[in-house]
């Protein structure tokens, strides 16, 4: 049985979560990591983080989500202000743990972060994924998201796919 509650980003379960995406993300884009230089790399790392403050994600703004397959944590989401049109809801940090994946988790958490943007007020919701995750893009597509041109600090990046929604 797959359940989804609301749980602070500041908390010790996101960092958990948040941390093993990191590590895949990393582990996905070794190749253009390692072209990066050491200051690159932090920057981006720094960026990273900063994409994403606790405050956005609680309501009014936002949310964060985090999906339980029987009994434990399997997954999360987060929805958050676009930075550049607070108008615009933007989804952030989905991830699904690798013994969780195939069992529905990830349409589950999708559905719910959909929601919450309409109960937020959202009428359009867009996210940044990647070439290297071609399994999230079929996620989005089969949900009804179509590809948009990269935006913000995606715009330079060629491995950035972009997708929108919209909701309500």
């Amino acid at each position: 049985m797959i359940t989804v509650t609301a749980e602070p980003y500041d908390g010790e379960l996101a960092g958990r979560l948040v941390a093993a995406l990191i590590a895949e993300i990393n582990e996905r884009y070794a190749d253009e990591v390692q072209q990066w230089t050491e200051a690159e790399q932090k920057e981006d790392a720094i960026a990273y983080l900063a994409e994403v403050e606790p405050d956005l994600v609680r309501p009014p703004h936002g949310a964060f989500l985090v999906a339980w397959l029987d009994g434990g944590p399997a997954g999360c989401g987060a929805l958050k202000p676009l930075d550049s049109d607070p108008s615009v809801g933007e989804i952030k940090r989905m991830y699904t743990l690798p013994e969780a994946r195939r069992r529905g988790v990830s349409r589950i958490l999708l559905t719910h972060l959909e929601a919450a943007a309409v109960d937020l007020g959202y009428r359009r919701i867009q996210l940044e994924t990647g070439t290297e995750q071609p399994e999230a893009i079929g996620l989005y597509e089969s949900h009804g998201w179509h590809r948009i041109e990269p935006y913000g600090r995606y715009r330079d990046t060629p491995s950035s796919v972009c997708l929108a929604k919209a909701v309500g």
